[in-house]
């Protein structure tokens, strides 16, 4: 997280997830699992790290709903994507 902050300043940041860096455990729905990825825990305290850089657009990348056969990929990646909107919604709360 400190890198990530020092890397991006107050610039403004485009932040992009994909979901394939989490492990087959947390994110088996994707077409290149990553065996000792992260967790989705990691993945939350990192985003939740960054409360306060200048977001100012998300995605989340890589879910293949064909490979999701208990949607453990998805409720992932929408649980890190409202962590996002959390990010953004943080930013503004902050300039006004």
């Amino acid at each position: 997280v400190e890198a990530i902050r020092a890397r991006v300043g107050d610039h403004p940041v485009y932040l992009t997830f994909d979901i394939d860096c989490l492990g087959p455990a947390f994110a088996p729905g994707t077409g290149t699992p990553v065996c000792g990825g992260l967790s989705t825990v990691q993945a939350l305290e990192i985003l939740g790290g960054l409360r306060g850089i200048n977001l100012v657009g998300m995605d989340v990348v890589e879910v293949a709903p064909a490979y999701d056969s208990a949607d453990i990929t998805s409720l992932a990646a929408a649980t890190l994507a409202m962590e996002m909107l959390c990010l953004y919604a943080a930013r503004h709360k902050v300039d006004r």
